[in-house]
């Protein structure tokens, strides 16, 4: 009798549920009865997910190339998926944001960790033959990676570390957008002229990022974190995530990255040009750009040391080569 109540209960419910939709209950049941049994491989569509590492060349190690970024950009969604639950969120309780920022850097520590699948994991010489075939796409053209960064801090604080001092919140969107440090690293050093991996770039998302710069001005998670009552933004484990995210977002992965560049495109004393023309040298290492998602969770001697400590303990080009 119990089982049966709670049936009853259930299909009550059920009831109460389809009937605004313009169908009874009983042709969800007929819908139920004919649709299929759920499989693992229907469910995260297998075949389509494994069908989609199509490489250009013939040498092997280009489907490794493939899969490890195509990994990357999966692992950017789901820091993204956290970031808009951050952003998204109105009950501003501490325990959801720690939550929040916890998980992506759970995210990041497995991203930083896999980097060896880059550095080690590839034959050098397949590497620089395959890329040729490639050009000008580059790994700096992931918008998942850009939409990061404008999910957790202002514009004002990705403007070029040259000229961050120049602007402010007050600065109009599409003016901070266009001296965001990232277009420094495709552009030409001596000429000052885009490379056509950015203009394909900006070309393609350009609308999206000022769209979404917009839509998070003065909501974005480092907004959160300011407008939480001075207890909770002196709560030790939310500094401690915030802190850990700057790190890993702006100096560990940055630093796995320039490692990456160093085994592949940095020996003998010959420096090779990075697939798409991008400045890795002077792009990559985290104390040139200075980024910073969130200053007020960091000492003064750390900001003004941004990466160098990370960089003099944790990476050696030496030993990457």
């Amino acid at each position: 009798m119990k089982d049966k109540a709670h049936v009853d209960s259930q299909i009550r419910k059920l009831e109460e549920k389809y009937k605004d939709s313009g169908q009874d209950l009983s042709s969800y049941l007929d819908g139920l009865l004919y649709q299929r049994y759920l499989t693992y491989w229907d469910y995260i569509h297998l075949d389509t997910l494994l069908s989609l590492q199509v490489p250009r060349t013939h040498f092997p190690d280009e489907e490794i190339f493939i899969m490890y970024h195509q990994i990357t950009e999966l692992y950017f969604k789901l820091i993204l998926h956290e970031q808009k639950q951050i952003v998204d969120d109105k009950s501003q309780e501490l325990s959801f944001f720690i939550e929040k920022v916890e998980r992506i850097n759970n995210y990041y520590k497995a991203l930083i960790s896999s980097f060896s699948i880059m550095i080690r994991g590839m034959q050098r010489e397949q590497f620089l033959r395959y890329r040729m075939a490639l050009l000008p796409s580059s790994g700096f053209q992931s918008a998942q990676y850009r939409m990061i960064e404008i999910y957790a801090t202002p514009l004002e604080h990705l403007v070029h570390p040259d000229i961050r001092e120049q602007y402010s919140s007050e600065t109009p969107i599409e003016e901070l957008y266009e001296q965001i440090y990232w277009k420094k690293g495709a552009t030409d050093l001596k000429t000052g002229e885009k490379t056509l991996t950015l203009k394909q770039f900006e070309y393609r998302y350009t609308p999206r990022f000022i769209r979404i710069a917009k839509e998070l001005k003065g909501n974005t998670i480092y907004h959160k974190y300011l407008n939480l009552p001075a207890e909770a933004r002196d709560n030790k484990a939310l500094k401690t995530a915030l802190q850990q995210m700057d790190i890993n977002a702006n100096v560990n992965w940055p630093l796995v990255h320039l490692g990456s560049a160093h085994r592949y495109l940095n020996k003998d004393k010959e420096t090779i040009e990075a697939t798409g023309g991008t400045n890795w040298k002077s792009y990559l290492p985290p104390s040139f750009q200075q980024v910073v998602f969130f200053p007020e969770v960091h000492d003064k001697e750390t900001l003004e040391n941004w990466g160098k400590q990370w960089a003099e303990h944790h990476y050696n080009p030496e030993k990457q080569l």
